[in-house]
């Protein structure tokens, strides 16, 4: 098999396990990739490591659920991920979650790098290698995937507990038997698509009317040349699936007309219905790579 062919699985319903460092990445980043797989019928599961707690509010009515205030936002944000994977068809689960014992999850978001919350002993970046990487392999084990889709080793922009989550994941996955070891895939998006949803966006009047900013300068890490894309899931129909989901994650994303979307900072992103990957080497953490050219295939072959 060559490193751009998708996984093959025969005779069966794909299983598909989607690792994420908080609640809404999963439907920002793949979640294209999950409602066309649960349509097209697989199994797909989503995993959460922590609950965000430290994420910025949107609505003012909520500003009192966060970290600065009452601190209750990770329990709010585990019901706005409850109802995000029931709109969109997905199994959902969070890392070290025990309701016998009333724990909502085993670690903490972390914030970004240099804020007081990156010194939380809870916190995931801080989290023992050997106990993270045990509870994440446990999942994968339990869940038995066809492949695994986490973020780049650069953890999509940088952050570091997208950063955590990619190291975790994948030593997770390397520590298990090759027989029975899945497929290992990152998120990336081609070059050549970041700059024609730029263009979309700049078409746009809708966003500005919200009082949205255009996207501009530098692209995230997650942004590459468009060969080291390998695979690819380019389905239009999944969009009404994503929004559906995402408007279940009201205290991080606000919805505009025309498959545009902004975070807290009211920067203006679209949802254009096409997500890409490539396989990780589980040694690095880089992207192996693929035919020189050709189409990119899909993430899963069905024979």
């Amino acid at each position: 098999m060559t490193r751009a062919e998708p996984v093959l699985v025969r005779g069966r319903p794909a299983r598909l396990l989607f690792v994420h460092a908080h609640p809404d990445d999963e439907s920002l980043a793949t979640g294209v990739a999950i409602a066309h797989h649960v349509a097209a019928g697989d199994e797909v599961h989503v995993l959460t490591c922590t609950l965000g707690e430290q994420g910025e509010v949107i609505p003012p009515e909520l500003a009192h659920l966060d970290a600065d205030h009452e601190d209750t936002l990770g329990e709010f944000r585990r019901d706005e991920l409850r109802g995000a994977m029931t709109a969109i068809g997905a199994r959902s689960q969070v890392l070290g979650e025990d309701p016998a014992v009333g724990r909502l999850s085993r670690w903490r978001d972390s914030g970004m790098a240099g804020t007081p919350a990156a010194d939380d002993p809870r916190c995931w970046v801080r989290s023992d290698d050997g106990e993270a990487v045990a509870a994440v392999r446990a999942v994968v084990e339990e869940v038995a995937p066809d492949l695994v889709v986490t973020y780049d080793a650069d953890g999509g922009y940088a952050h570091p507990d997208h950063i955590r989550t990619h190291e975790v994941t994948r030593a997770a996955v390397a520590a298990m038997d090759e027989g029975g070891r899945p497929a290992l895939f990152g998120v990336f998006t081609p070059r050549s698509w970041a700059e024609a949803d730029r263009e979309v966006l700049a078409a746009l009047h809708a966003p500005a009317q919200a009082g949205w900013t255009q996207p501009s300068g530098e692209f995230p890490p997650s942004v590459v040349d468009d060969a080291v894309v390998t695979h690819a899931v380019v389905d239009e129909s999944a969009i009404a699936h994503q929004e559906a989901a995402l408007r279940h994650h009201r205290t991080q994303v606000t919805l505009g007309p025309s498959h545009t979307y902004a975070l807290s900072n009211d920067v203006a992103a679209l949802l254009p219905g096409r997500e890409g990957f490539a396989r990780l080497d589980l040694a690095t953490g880089l992207p192996l790579p693929g035919e020189p050219a050709g189409e990119r295939p899909p993430l899963v072959a069905r024979r």
